[in-house]
């Protein structure tokens, strides 16, 4: 269910009003505020300040992982490396490593929205934290390729076999 508000976007940088299904301001890249939120004397939440960080031409498209951690806090750390080059990202427990017991601990994938992985990936190679090496095949695949393989040996083993005793 969708909240509707009379309230106009507006921007807390400029002022200039928005319509309500823009997210950023067209004229400073400004994420949006309602007008009514916007206090002169109001904290700023960790959000709002998070949001702020945020380029605008990084946070579109789906979700892809940049960078894999030991554990939450390394995410964690990443996530906010990426926020500092204006990075949107989610942190994502890797498929397989299931740990209810203890939340913190087990791997996590750090995931970006698609326009912003090239910066992402630029960024972790400056800080070593990725490789230049893209990792060629997933096991998965190998594992497939390799019993695709014996499966066509075995059956031309067969063949060759069928026409010499035939």
């Amino acid at each position: 269910m969708r909240v509707v508000t009379a309230q106009p976007l507006v921007c807390p940088s400029c002022a200039e009003p928005h319509p309500l299904d823009a997210r950023f301001c067209r004229l400073c890249n400004m994420p949006l505020v309602y007008a009514g939120s916007l206090g002169v004397g109001d904290p700023i939440t960790d959000k709002q300040e998070r949001a702020r960080k945020i380029k605008p031409q990084y946070a579109e498209g789906a979700l892809v992982r940049v960078a894999g951690a030991q554990n939450q806090a390394e995410a964690e750390f990443i996530q906010g490396m990426l926020l500092e080059e204006g990075v949107p990202s989610a942190l994502q427990r890797t498929r397989g490593f299931d740990v209810p017991d203890m939340l913190a601990a087990g791997p996590r994938d750090v995931m970006v929205p698609a326009s912003g992985f090239a910066a992402a990936r630029e960024v972790l190679l400056q800080a070593e934290i990725v490789s230049e090496e893209r990792p060629s095949s997933p096991p998965a695949a190998r594992v497939l390729a390799g019993l695709l393989l014996a499966c066509a040996i075995v059956a031309l083993i067969a063949w060759i076999g069928t026409d010499l005793l035939g």
